[in-house]
Protein backbone atom coordinates (compact mmCIF):
# COMPACT_ATOMS: atom_id res chain seq x y z
CA UNK A 1 0.00 0.00 0.00
CA UNK A 2 1.95 2.92 -1.17
CA UNK A 3 2.05 6.57 0.59
CA UNK A 4 -1.00 8.12 -1.08
CA UNK A 5 -3.32 4.96 -1.13
CA UNK A 6 -1.92 5.13 2.88
CA UNK A 7 -3.08 8.59 3.04
CA UNK A 8 -6.47 7.90 1.18
CA UNK A 9 -7.55 5.39 3.47
CA UNK A 10 -6.46 7.89 6.47
CA UNK A 11 -8.68 10.42 4.92
CA UNK A 12 -11.69 7.88 3.97
CA UNK A 13 -11.38 6.19 7.76
CA UNK A 14 -11.57 9.60 9.20
CA UNK A 15 -14.43 11.15 7.32
CA UNK A 16 -16.12 8.08 8.23
CA UNK A 17 -15.59 8.70 11.82
CA UNK A 18 -16.90 12.01 12.00
CA UNK A 19 -20.26 10.74 10.20
CA UNK A 20 -20.12 7.55 12.69
CA UNK A 21 -19.64 9.91 15.63
CA UNK A 22 -22.24 12.62 14.50
CA UNK A 23 -25.22 9.87 14.95
CA UNK A 24 -24.25 9.16 18.60
CA UNK A 25 -26.88 12.05 19.36
CA UNK A 26 -29.37 10.41 17.32
CA UNK A 27 -28.96 6.84 19.00
CA UNK A 28 -29.47 8.55 22.58
CA UNK A 29 -32.35 10.31 21.54
CA UNK A 30 -33.39 6.76 20.07
CA UNK A 31 -32.51 5.37 23.09
CA UNK A 32 -34.41 7.93 25.67
CA UNK A 33 -37.19 7.53 23.74
CA UNK A 34 -37.68 3.84 24.16
CA UNK A 35 -36.66 4.61 28.34
CA UNK A 36 -39.78 7.04 28.10
CA UNK A 37 -41.96 4.74 26.66
CA UNK A 38 -41.26 1.70 28.87
CA UNK A 39 -41.34 3.68 31.97
CA UNK A 40 -44.43 5.00 30.84
CA UNK A 41 -45.49 1.63 30.36
CA UNK A 42 -45.23 0.41 33.76
CA UNK A 43 -46.44 3.18 35.02
CA UNK A 44 -43.69 5.31 36.19
CA UNK A 45 -43.83 8.03 33.95
CA UNK A 46 -47.83 9.61 33.94
CA UNK A 47 -49.68 8.89 30.28
CA UNK A 48 -52.43 10.81 28.65
CA UNK A 49 -55.09 8.17 29.16
CA UNK A 50 -56.09 8.14 25.63
CA UNK A 51 -54.76 6.48 22.68
CA UNK A 52 -51.67 5.29 21.87
CA UNK A 53 -50.21 7.79 19.39
CA UNK A 54 -50.99 10.03 22.52
CA UNK A 55 -48.82 8.54 24.72
CA UNK A 56 -45.62 8.27 22.08
CA UNK A 57 -46.46 11.83 21.52
CA UNK A 58 -46.13 13.17 24.95
CA UNK A 59 -43.43 10.72 25.06
CA UNK A 60 -41.43 12.82 22.26
CA UNK A 61 -42.34 16.07 23.99
CA UNK A 62 -40.56 14.83 27.09
CA UNK A 63 -37.28 14.97 24.27
CA UNK A 64 -37.40 18.79 24.62
CA UNK A 65 -35.26 18.22 27.92
CA UNK A 66 -34.32 14.70 28.74
CA UNK A 67 -31.90 15.14 25.48
CA UNK A 68 -30.10 17.81 26.76
CA UNK A 69 -29.81 16.70 30.28
CA UNK A 70 -28.41 13.53 28.70
CA UNK A 71 -25.84 15.53 27.44
CA UNK A 72 -25.09 17.71 30.29
CA UNK A 73 -24.67 14.74 31.77
CA UNK A 74 -22.76 12.83 28.84
CA UNK A 75 -19.95 16.37 28.92
CA UNK A 76 -19.39 15.88 32.71
CA UNK A 77 -18.97 12.29 32.06
CA UNK A 78 -16.30 13.44 29.10
CA UNK A 79 -14.29 16.06 31.71
CA UNK A 80 -13.68 13.13 34.09
CA UNK A 81 -12.52 11.17 31.49
CA UNK A 82 -10.61 13.40 29.73
CA UNK A 83 -8.57 14.29 33.06
CA UNK A 84 -8.80 10.44 34.35
CA UNK A 85 -9.01 8.32 31.57
CA UNK A 86 -5.16 6.84 31.73
CA UNK A 87 -6.09 6.50 35.52
CA UNK A 88 -8.85 4.58 35.10
CA UNK A 89 -7.43 2.52 32.10
CA UNK A 90 -4.08 1.73 34.21
CA UNK A 91 -6.57 0.59 37.37
CA UNK A 92 -8.09 -1.76 34.83
CA UNK A 93 -5.51 -3.45 33.34
CA UNK A 94 -2.60 -3.31 36.19
CA UNK A 95 -0.50 -0.83 33.35
CA UNK A 96 2.61 0.88 35.13
CA UNK A 97 4.37 3.47 33.49
CA UNK A 98 8.02 2.26 32.85
CA UNK A 99 11.03 4.75 32.21
CA UNK A 100 14.22 4.38 30.31
CA UNK A 101 16.37 3.23 32.60
CA UNK A 102 14.42 -0.04 33.45
CA UNK A 103 13.35 -0.79 29.62
CA UNK A 104 15.61 0.46 28.03
CA UNK A 105 15.54 -1.53 24.33
CA UNK A 106 11.80 -0.89 24.17
CA UNK A 107 12.01 2.85 25.23
CA UNK A 108 14.36 3.40 22.54
CA UNK A 109 12.51 1.80 19.98
CA UNK A 110 9.33 3.46 21.02
CA UNK A 111 11.55 7.03 21.10
CA UNK A 112 13.08 6.67 17.57
CA UNK A 113 9.74 5.93 16.12
CA UNK A 114 8.43 8.91 17.34
CA UNK A 115 11.60 10.82 16.23
CA UNK A 116 11.41 9.51 13.08
CA UNK A 117 7.78 11.46 12.53
CA UNK A 118 8.36 14.81 14.91
CA UNK A 119 6.35 13.28 17.49
CA UNK A 120 6.96 14.02 21.25
CA UNK A 121 7.54 10.59 22.56
CA UNK A 122 4.46 8.26 24.01
CA UNK A 123 4.79 7.57 28.17
CA UNK A 124 5.12 4.09 27.41
CA UNK A 125 3.57 1.59 30.32
CA UNK A 126 3.57 -2.54 30.46
CA UNK A 127 1.03 -4.62 32.02
CA UNK A 128 2.64 -7.71 33.62
CA UNK A 129 0.62 -10.49 31.81
CA UNK A 130 1.54 -13.28 29.97
CA UNK A 131 -0.77 -12.38 27.16
CA UNK A 132 0.45 -10.63 24.19
CA UNK A 133 -1.23 -7.35 23.27
CA UNK A 134 -0.64 -3.95 22.77
CA UNK A 135 -2.76 -0.86 22.80
CA UNK A 136 -2.36 3.02 22.56
CA UNK A 137 -4.17 5.78 24.91
CA UNK A 138 -4.87 9.33 25.07
CA UNK A 139 -6.53 12.27 23.82
CA UNK A 140 -3.98 15.10 22.89
CA UNK A 141 -0.57 15.36 22.63
CA UNK A 142 1.75 14.93 26.12
CA UNK A 143 -0.98 12.70 27.09
CA UNK A 144 -0.68 9.63 24.37
CA UNK A 145 0.57 6.26 26.15
CA UNK A 146 1.56 3.30 24.51
CA UNK A 147 0.84 0.27 26.50
CA UNK A 148 2.65 -3.61 25.83
CA UNK A 149 2.00 -6.85 27.98
CA UNK A 150 5.21 -8.35 29.39
CA UNK A 151 4.78 -11.48 27.41
CA UNK A 152 4.99 -9.21 24.50
CA UNK A 153 8.28 -7.75 25.09
CA UNK A 154 9.28 -11.80 25.79
CA UNK A 155 8.10 -13.38 22.84
CA UNK A 156 8.50 -11.27 20.11
CA UNK A 157 12.17 -10.18 18.24
CA UNK A 158 13.56 -6.70 18.41
CA UNK A 159 12.41 -6.42 14.78
CA UNK A 160 8.93 -7.92 15.30
CA UNK A 161 8.15 -5.43 18.47
CA UNK A 162 9.16 -2.16 16.83
CA UNK A 163 6.44 -3.58 14.13
CA UNK A 164 3.66 -3.62 17.16
CA UNK A 165 5.21 -0.24 18.81
CA UNK A 166 5.12 1.48 15.21
CA UNK A 167 1.24 0.03 14.73
CA UNK A 168 0.75 1.72 18.04
CA UNK A 169 2.58 4.68 17.06
CA UNK A 170 0.49 4.86 13.46
CA UNK A 171 -3.20 5.12 16.06
CA UNK A 172 -1.18 8.12 17.61
CA UNK A 173 -0.19 10.08 14.21
CA UNK A 174 -3.49 9.58 12.76
CA UNK A 175 -5.79 10.62 15.80
CA UNK A 176 -7.28 6.98 15.51
CA UNK A 177 -6.59 6.84 19.63
CA UNK A 178 -8.59 10.25 20.48
CA UNK A 179 -11.15 9.14 18.30
CA UNK A 180 -11.54 5.75 19.83
CA UNK A 181 -11.44 7.14 23.42
CA UNK A 182 -14.46 9.54 22.22
CA UNK A 183 -16.49 6.67 21.02
CA UNK A 184 -15.39 4.08 24.03
CA UNK A 185 -16.84 7.88 26.32
CA UNK A 186 -19.80 7.64 23.93
CA UNK A 187 -20.70 4.45 24.13
CA UNK A 188 -20.37 4.07 28.13
CA UNK A 189 -22.48 6.63 28.09
CA UNK A 190 -25.20 4.49 26.01
CA UNK A 191 -24.32 1.43 27.99
CA UNK A 192 -25.29 2.49 31.37
CA UNK A 193 -28.86 4.06 30.21
CA UNK A 194 -29.30 0.61 28.71
CA UNK A 195 -28.03 -0.74 31.70
CA UNK A 196 -30.57 1.69 34.11
CA UNK A 197 -33.38 0.57 31.67
CA UNK A 198 -33.55 -3.36 31.94
CA UNK A 199 -32.55 -2.65 35.58
CA UNK A 200 -35.59 -0.47 36.19
CA UNK A 201 -37.54 -3.23 34.41
CA UNK A 202 -35.92 -6.01 36.51
CA UNK A 203 -36.61 -4.19 39.93
CA UNK A 204 -40.02 -2.63 38.91
CA UNK A 205 -42.11 -5.99 40.26
CA UNK A 206 -44.73 -5.74 37.52
CA UNK A 207 -45.94 -2.71 39.05
CA UNK A 208 -48.83 -1.68 36.96
CA UNK A 209 -51.52 1.43 36.92
CA UNK A 210 -55.13 0.89 37.56
CA UNK A 211 -56.81 -1.40 34.31
CA UNK A 212 -57.99 2.11 32.62
CA UNK A 213 -54.91 2.97 32.15
CA UNK A 214 -53.01 0.69 31.66
CA UNK A 215 -54.76 0.08 28.12
CA UNK A 216 -51.71 1.05 26.45
CA UNK A 217 -49.29 -0.34 28.89
CA UNK A 218 -47.93 -3.54 26.54
CA UNK A 219 -47.66 -2.04 23.62
CA UNK A 220 -45.78 1.21 25.10
CA UNK A 221 -43.40 -1.24 26.62
CA UNK A 222 -42.90 -3.28 23.27
CA UNK A 223 -42.23 -0.37 21.18
CA UNK A 224 -39.89 1.46 23.79
CA UNK A 225 -37.66 -2.09 24.16
CA UNK A 226 -37.97 -1.87 20.39
CA UNK A 227 -36.20 1.62 19.98
CA UNK A 228 -33.50 1.26 22.92
CA UNK A 229 -32.60 -2.52 21.31
CA UNK A 230 -31.85 -0.59 17.87
CA UNK A 231 -29.91 1.94 19.46
CA UNK A 232 -27.64 0.06 21.43
CA UNK A 233 -27.31 -2.35 18.91
CA UNK A 234 -26.22 0.63 16.71
CA UNK A 235 -23.92 1.92 18.97
CA UNK A 236 -22.40 -1.27 18.94
CA UNK A 237 -22.16 -1.55 14.98
CA UNK A 238 -20.77 2.32 15.05
CA UNK A 239 -18.03 0.99 17.63
CA UNK A 240 -17.06 -1.98 15.89
CA UNK A 241 -16.97 0.15 12.50
CA UNK A 242 -14.31 2.50 13.90
CA UNK A 243 -12.55 -0.38 15.49
CA UNK A 244 -12.10 -2.28 11.76
CA UNK A 245 -11.73 -0.49 9.90
CA UNK A 246 -8.51 1.53 11.52
CA UNK A 247 -6.58 -1.58 12.20
CA UNK A 248 -5.83 -2.38 8.29
CA UNK A 249 -4.61 1.46 8.27
CA UNK A 250 -2.30 0.83 11.91
CA UNK A 251 -0.81 -2.69 9.78
CA UNK A 252 -0.31 -0.46 6.99
CA UNK A 253 1.21 2.27 8.86
CA UNK A 254 3.71 -0.12 10.16
CA UNK A 255 5.32 -1.32 7.56
CA UNK A 256 5.64 2.37 6.37
CA UNK A 257 7.24 3.16 9.46
CA UNK A 258 9.71 0.49 9.52
CA UNK A 259 9.73 -0.95 5.88
CA UNK A 260 9.21 -4.21 7.32
CA UNK A 261 5.99 -5.58 6.18
CA UNK A 262 7.75 -9.55 7.63
CA UNK A 263 8.24 -8.04 10.90
CA UNK A 264 4.47 -7.17 11.16
CA UNK A 265 3.30 -10.29 9.88
CA UNK A 266 5.02 -12.53 12.43
CA UNK A 267 4.40 -10.21 15.32
CA UNK A 268 0.31 -10.78 14.49
CA UNK A 269 1.30 -14.43 14.22
CA UNK A 270 2.42 -14.44 17.65
CA UNK A 271 -0.22 -12.54 18.60
CA UNK A 272 -2.73 -14.44 17.13
CA UNK A 273 -4.91 -16.95 19.90
CA UNK A 274 -2.37 -15.54 22.68
CA UNK A 275 -3.93 -11.77 22.81
CA UNK A 276 -6.35 -12.40 25.53
CA UNK A 277 -6.15 -9.48 27.92
CA UNK A 278 -9.03 -8.84 30.66
CA UNK A 279 -10.90 -4.75 30.32
CA UNK A 280 -14.01 -3.41 29.63
CA UNK A 281 -15.64 -3.47 26.40
CA UNK A 282 -14.76 -0.17 25.70
CA UNK A 283 -11.35 -0.31 26.15
CA UNK A 284 -10.26 -3.88 24.38
CA UNK A 285 -11.27 -2.55 21.19
CA UNK A 286 -8.53 -0.01 21.37
CA UNK A 287 -6.33 -3.69 21.83
CA UNK A 288 -3.61 -4.84 18.88
CA UNK A 289 -6.29 -7.46 18.54
CA UNK A 290 -9.23 -8.48 20.12
CA UNK A 291 -10.74 -11.29 17.88
CA UNK A 292 -12.94 -13.57 19.91
CA UNK A 293 -12.24 -17.78 19.78
CA UNK A 294 -15.80 -18.40 18.86
CA UNK A 295 -17.43 -17.92 15.11
CA UNK A 296 -20.84 -16.62 13.91
CA UNK A 297 -22.58 -13.91 15.89
CA UNK A 298 -19.85 -13.63 17.78
CA UNK A 299 -17.10 -13.14 15.13
CA UNK A 300 -19.92 -10.59 13.17
CA UNK A 301 -19.50 -8.22 16.24
CA UNK A 302 -15.67 -8.62 16.77
CA UNK A 303 -14.14 -4.91 17.23
CA UNK A 304 -11.25 -6.61 15.11
CA UNK A 305 -11.21 -8.08 11.52
CA UNK A 306 -9.59 -11.47 12.27
CA UNK A 307 -5.46 -11.51 12.13
CA UNK A 308 -6.02 -13.68 8.84
CA UNK A 309 -7.41 -11.01 6.67
CA UNK A 310 -5.12 -8.70 8.38
CA UNK A 311 -1.92 -10.60 7.27
CA UNK A 312 -3.53 -10.98 3.94
CA UNK A 313 -3.55 -7.40 3.10
CA UNK A 314 0.20 -6.90 4.09
CA UNK A 315 0.89 -9.54 1.45
CA UNK A 316 -1.37 -8.55 -1.10
CA UNK A 317 -0.51 -4.59 -0.33
CA UNK A 318 2.87 -4.30 1.67
CA UNK A 319 5.08 -7.09 -0.02
CA UNK A 320 5.47 -8.88 2.49
CA UNK A 321 5.75 -12.89 3.69
CA UNK A 322 3.48 -15.20 5.55
CA UNK A 323 5.30 -18.25 7.41
CA UNK A 324 1.98 -19.60 8.46
CA UNK A 325 1.01 -19.80 11.75
CA UNK A 326 2.91 -19.95 14.49
CA UNK A 327 4.39 -22.74 15.91
CA UNK A 328 4.49 -22.66 19.65
CA UNK A 329 3.04 -23.54 22.86
CA UNK A 330 0.14 -21.62 24.37
CA UNK A 331 1.37 -18.73 26.13
CA UNK A 332 -0.09 -19.62 29.56
CA UNK A 333 2.66 -22.37 29.77
CA UNK A 334 5.41 -20.93 27.48
CA UNK A 335 6.57 -17.38 28.83
CA UNK A 336 7.51 -16.98 32.47
CA UNK A 337 5.39 -14.89 34.58
CA UNK A 338 6.90 -11.56 35.46
CA UNK A 339 7.74 -11.10 38.95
Amino acid sequence: MGAVGLQTHIWANNTRSILLLATFPILVGFILYGVQLILMGIGVLPGTGKALVDDMALAASWLGWTVPAAFVIAGIWFAIAYFGSQTMVDMLTGARKVERRTEPELYNLLENLAISRGLRTPTLRVIDSDSLNAFATGLHEGQYSVTVTRGLVQQLTRDELEAVLAHELTHVINKDVRTMMIASIFAGIISVIAEMVFRGLLYSGGRRRSSEDNKNAMPLILIGIGFAVVGFLLAIVIRMMLSRTREYVADAGAVELTKNPDAMISALRKVEGRSSLKGPDELQQLFLDNQPDGVGLEGLFASHPPIQKRIDALVKFGGGRDAGPWEAQPYETSVPSAG
